[in-house]
């Protein structure tokens, strides 16, 4: 006869449960789902992207789930075996928060890499998380960023081309997977240096009427940013985060960005949990505090969904300008920093 221990954990370690009624109970399937993440190692890891991704996680609206995203996708995907280098971009220092990183005053910071005194590497700190996920923390320095930076030549490139010299001076097996950007809840210089750093977009929005408010106005944002600064800057991803299944509200504001967006929004939707919530006062994600939770499972299913559509991704292919091209008209700088939207300059003209 099978030994019952082993029949269990061969149980917990499927992927779905079995069809016996003995694991029917909610407990025997959180169980399932922390074995599930515990023992990511091993699993089948996630496809490597066919390049390397660098997505801006952006919405000029706070508190709906840009940090706890970047956070907790970044997680998942170190530890179903793929290399994450987290940017915490925010003053306020809560992605470095939540993956153990130090960040008080003095800490070598993003901040000393925008400012040209120290290169990306050297300010790179290693996570609690996983040995495959690096994080570049964010100091209350970074809230005088904007305005040291306001005499500075090409200071929105800042960024990008502190990315690309860290990224040129790692050796190719080294290189991270993805470089995931946390912005801060602005559209201020910070905001714009991350949308010209990166090549795609991630918008996470909350599944209420409130998040959808200022939505165009980011997109406008970025479609300035595409005309003006960084023409290969795309909107490729939209998470649906904070969804309470008790309500019809949230069902009829994600229906809605499903028809707007299409196949840009991913089929996982974030749940709205508590133990999200917890877990950066502990120093953690939510997979390394509750793994079983919906929103470990939840965030661990997103970052499937990312990693799949990032293995169909062809090497990017620099565009070469023509010798007898104009020179580019000078950007508006002004309006890009102040979040005006294109709407609202065409009004201003007339």
């Amino acid at each position: 006869m099978t030994d019952p221990g082993e029949r269990l954990r061969s149980s917990l370690a499927a992927d779905l449960p079995p069809a016996g009624a003995e694991f029917d109970s909610p407990i025997a399937m959180e169980a399932m789902r922390a074995t599930r993440v515990l023992h990511a190692g091993e699993q089948d890891p996630f496809p490597p992207p066919g390049r390397i991704r660098v997505l801006t996680i952006a919405n000029q609206k706070g508190g709906v789930g840009k940090t706890t995203s970047t956070v907790n996708l970044g997680v998942a995907l170190s530890l179903f075996g793929l290399r994450v280098l987290v940017i915490d971009l925010d003053p306020q220092g809560n992605a470095s928060t939540a993956l153990g990183v130090e960040h008080v005053v003095g800490t070598p910071s993003v901040y000393d890499a925008l400012v040209g005194e120290a290169t990306l590497g050297e300010v790179t700190h290693p996570t609690t998380a996983s040995p495959n996920l690096r994080c570049v923390p964010a100091t209350i320095d970074l809230a005088g960023a904007e305005i040291e930076l306001v005499s500075v030549v090409a200071r929105e490139h800042r960024l990008r081309r502190a990315i690309e010299a860290h990224l040129h001076a790692l050796p190719a097996d080294e290189r991270p997977h993805y470089v995931l950007i946390d912005c801060p809840p602005s559209l201020g210089l910070l905001t714009l240096n991350a949308l010209v750093a990166g090549d795609e977009v991630l918008i996470p929005i909350q599944c209420e009427y409130y998040a959808l408010e200022g939505l165009g106005q980011l997109l406008s944002n970025i479609e300035l940013v595409r005309a003006h600064l960084n023409p290969g800057i795309t909107v490729s991803t939209i998470l649906l985060t904070m969804h309470d299944g008790r309500t019809k509200l949230a069902d009829q504001v994600a229906d809605e960005v499903r028809n707007h967006f299409g196949e840009l929004v991913l089929s996982t939707v974030i749940p709205r949990n508590v133990r999200v919530s917890e877990a950066p006062g502990y120093g953690q994600s939510v997979l390394t505090y509750d793994p079983g939770s919906r929103g470990s499972t939840s965030y661990v299913e997103a970052a499937r969904e990312l990693a799949v559509r990032g293995a169909a991704l062809q090497p990017l292919v620099p565009a070469q300008p023509s010798p007898a091209a104009a020179p580019p008209a000078a950007p508006p700088l002004n309006a890009l920093v102040l979040g005006q939207s294109v709407a609202t300059r065409t009004q201003e003209d007339s």
